[in-house]
């Protein structure tokens, strides 16, 4: 069975689409959206491979996102050896493309099984998947993608078509290079961030991840009861995760006996480490991108107080040898995503261990956060942090301390 004409064009541009985003999570968020929508299918995941492992790396689903269960889920750090014992497994093994009417009928003949925990779980029924290889065009294979539940006109679980296995296989084609030119600008962010940590220890992978999907989640659950339109959305949050894991990487440019010292700063070193905010704000000074400009934006403004007690305060040329840091910004002076990433990194700081701290137990740390609500924090971030805990909690996890 060939595609037609019109269901190639189809896929073709929904790829134009996807070639255009920079974030490995923001690609995987539209890659699965899209295989979905193309199957009306409810839910699926993808997961990628990592060393001789398969890890879950995304998650939709359509129906836990009504009962507001999915964010969550999305960061469950799962894996599974790759072998033909899991569904995903076997594709990831043969590059076949699978397709199956229930899983919970399968024959003993077939070597794969389904594992019924997420379903129990989650009080979820699973039944009818579609699970295809994420394969570059030099036929490797970098994860797998799986669709789950079909949907007919009306609501009914119902088997995938052969139709449906060749859109979603000859989609996941052209995904896979995708994702693979996404994990490529990840891993030389995380580079970046590895130079950043030969100088200041608390700067790690682990803590940058986390501050990143802190911000993406915060400002999504902000934007959504804000009533921002879904692409605008999508749009901020395929640029956000970069530019909030580089906020600190200013510091670079900080002498290391600041930022190495263990015992509490004097003033002349607090105001010496103040300026990493500016340097950082000027690596992106040349900017190209509305990236470019997100990324000085948080890089300047992340110390700033909603009470004007922070810093580097207003500044009209980076570049300007004139200028003294002095009062900072207040209020809604402060760019909105700062603002975000400001709570996101002092979260992180305080359940983190460092070197000259332990860290805070999580009923301390949100004790704090609930009394700095319109001093340190902007109360509305506040509310927004606090509503979505349990995906904050959830990202912790993905991202040990």
């Amino acid at each position: 069975m060939k595609l037609s004409r019109a269901r190639i064009n189809d896929i073709l541009n929904v790829t134009e689409t996807v070639n255009r985003l920079k974030d490995i999570d923001a690609l995987l968020d539209r890659v699965l959206l899209e295989a979905r929508a193309f199957t009306n299918a409810d839910a699926g995941s993808i997961f990628l491979i990592e060393g001789d492992k398969l890890k879950f790396s995304y998650v939709q689903n359509d129906t836990l996102i009504r009962q507001d269960r999915n964010r969550a889920l999305i960061y469950v750090n799962q894996e599974m050896v790759i072998d033909s014992q899991s569904i995903a497994g076997h594709v990831a093994l043969t590059h076949k493309p699978l397709v199956i009417d229930d899983v919970y009928r399968l024959g003993e003949e077939v070597p794969y099984r389904f594992n019924r925990a997420f379903d129990r779980s989650s009080a979820y029924r699973t039944q009818s998947v579609l699970t295809v290889p994420l394969q570059t065009s030099l036929r490797q294979v970098i994860g797998v993608i799986q669709i789950i539940n079909r949907q007919d006109e009306k609501g009914a679980v119902v088997p995938f078509s052969r139709e449906d296995e060749q859109v979603v296989f000859y989609f996941a084609g052209h995904a896979a290079a995708a994702i693979e030119r996404a994990r490529m600008t990840r891993e030389i962010i995380l580079r970046m961030i590895r130079i950043a940590e030969l100088r200041d220890p608390q700067e790690t992978a682990a803590h940058v991840n986390r501050v990143g999907s802190y911000a993406i989640e915060i400002y999504r659950r902000w934007a959504h009861n804000r009533g921002i339109p879904l692409e605008e959305i999508k749009h901020m949050s395929d640029i956000l995760r970069i530019a909030a894991m580089l906020h600190d990487v200013g510091k670079v440019a900080i002498p290391d006996a600041i930022l190495k010292k263990r015992a509490r700063l004097i003033p002349e070193e607090f105001e010496q480490l103040k300026w990493h905010t500016i340097l950082g704000a000027r690596l992106f000074k040349n900017s190209t991108s509305d990236w470019d400009d997100m990324a000085a934006e948080i890089a300047l403004n992340h110390h700033e107080k909603w009470d004007g007690s922070g810093y580097p305060g207003p500044i009209r040329d980076l570049f300007d040898p004139r200028f003294r840091i002095g009062k900072g910004k207040q209020g809604e002076e402060i760019p909105l995503l700062a603002r975000i990433v400001a709570l996101a990194d002092v979260y992180d700081a305080l359940v983190s261990t460092r070197c000259y701290k332990k860290s805070w137990p999580e009923e301390r740390v949100l004790a704090l956060i609930k009394a700095e609500k319109e001093k340190h924090f902007d109360p509305e971030v506040v509310d927004t942090f606090l509503s979505i805990h349990d995906v904050i909690l959830a990202i912790k996890s993905r991202y040990p301390l």
